[in-house]
């Protein structure tokens, strides 16, 4: 079964600073094509990077312009060159945030290097993406990658191509559908149709959001109101703060002769988009991963366009969080497990006092491990798990029976995506006390 977004949201940066002098990917000499493996998490790809020697994992973000680089603190070892001091402001209804920007960064991904990147690093401690993915995330990475590249997405294979535009060679495609993009503050805009209720098609302007998880966000105005069956819920979390808003269905999402019907939409409040208003007379909102996960993309930002073909997961059916739960790392727990590495440490022969059975009796070696907590971050107000009493903090010990610690972040969320009316069973610890509790799986909309 596929994985369905858990709507983790790192999009729309916007800079407040001034411009920069862009610096350049590059290919070894003679080579055309470059394939860089990456990890699917909520909807976000992850790819492996070495920043000035130091393996990390960065998002691949459409929305970003110059690389941003956090969960670090003023101990890890990475060399930070030529650093002034500049202020950030991210999606989230928090204040803007010091950061440093660097210059002359060595970058390689893949075989793919740039000797001179400029990045933006934040030491808040508090802008940490990694609890709610599950893994690592130590920044992200946009503009400067797609720009140099002919980028091609395959979400199925979960690699990507990075081809040198000189020697790019479109392939002919009749299953495909190509369609124009306008490089905006170095960020892929499209114009869709899209059609709410009884309501008919209208077109709008929607960035391709490669770092957000949700299917699609619209900003309302007359044009876009929010339809009358809806919910509040958490929409995400930006560099800023969390992101709220309300979340509905949409009737239609047309891509040229691609068509989706009933897919899921959010509507950022306007606290969390503030940063974003000076923008949204032109910009109508975002196409996120739970969308684009469905086709193989190709960005080609310098002819200006987006190449999709339709793979295995694009009639995936469009689900919200029916528990009402966000989960997140938080901390770890010492396991005691038995090693299968290893040979048992005794066997011996034992006689049962009751019957006179002769009975094996094997003793294993253990060995303890740190396994992952996971906590409930946030609940939806009315959800299934918040109505049996279920809390913030509460964290997850078993799930229908078995251990979490047996399970990915990942792997727990998907199960509350799964079937309506399903039955979930939680162990959790409060406060030092293990309590049980049950709900159903209830889809809202």
């Amino acid at each position: 079964m596929p994985f369905r977004s858990t709507y983790l949201t790192l999009i729309g940066f916007l800079f407040l600073c001034n411009g920069y002098a862009q610096s350049k990917f590059y290919l070894p000499s003679g080579v055309k094509k470059e394939t860089v493996p990456f990890q699917l998490i909520s909807n976000l790809i992850v790819i492996s990077v070495e920043m000035n020697g130091n393996p990390v994992s960065f998002i691949l973000d459409t929305g970003v312009s110059i690389p941003v680089v956090f969960n670090f603190t003023s101990t890890d070892s990475t060399e930070l060159k030529h650093a002034k001091k500049i202020t950030l402001q991210g999606l989230g209804n928090g204040e803007p945030i010091e950061a440093y920007q660097s210059t002359e960064n060595r970058m390689r991904i893949g075989e793919a290097f740039n000797n001179n990147q400029q990045l933006y690093l934040i030491y808040d401690k508090e802008i940490n993406f990694s609890p709610r993915l599950g893994i690592p995330i130590h920044g992200i990475l946009g503009y400067d990658l797609f720009k140099d590249f002919v980028v091609e997405i395959n979400y199925q294979t979960q690699k990507i191509n990075l081809y040198d535009p000189a020697f790019y060679k479109k392939k002919k495609c009749k299953n495909c559908v190509e369609l124009p993009i306008k490089i905006e503050k170095d960020k892929p805009f499209v114009n869709i149709d899209i059609a709410f209720e009884d309501k008919a098609l209208q077109s709008v302007n929607l960035l391709l959001d490669t770092g957000g998880s949700d299917a699609l966000w619209l900003f309302t105005n007359d044009d876009i109101p929010i339809p009358k069956k809806s919910f509040d819920d958490f929409l995400g979390k930006g560099l800023s703060g969390d992101i709220l808003g309300k979340r509905s269905r949409i009737n239609q999402i047309d891509f040229g002769k691609f068509h989706f019907e009933n897919a899921t939409v959010s509507f950022p409040d306007s606290l969390s988009i503030a940063s974003l208003n000076h923008l949204k007379a032109t910009r109508n909102g975002s196409i996120g991963g739970e969308i684009l996960r469905r086709f193989k993309v190709i960005f080609d930002y310098k002819n200006q366009s987006v190449i999709l073909k339709k793979n295995k997961n694009f009639s995936d059916p469009f689900e919200y969080n029916m528990s009402g739960i966000e989960l997140q790392h938080n901390g770890v727990q010492l396991v005691r497990e038995i090693d299968k590495k290893s040979n048992i440490n005794k066997a011996y022969l034992g006689k049962s006092s009751t019957n006179g059975a002769i009975n094996i009796v094997l003793e294993y070696n253990y060995k303890f491990s740190l396994k992952p907590n996971f906590e409930i971050a946030s609940l939806r107000k009315n959800s299934p798990a918040a109505l049996v009493g279920l809390r913030s903090g509460d964290v997850i010990m078993k799930v229908n029976g078995k251990p979490t610690y047996n399970f990915t972040l990942q792997q727990l969320t998907s199960m509350f995506y799964e079937d309506e009316g399903k039955k979930i069973i939680l162990e959790i610890e409060r406060e030092g006390f293990l309590i049980e509790y049950q709900f159903f799986l209830k889809r809202i909309l």
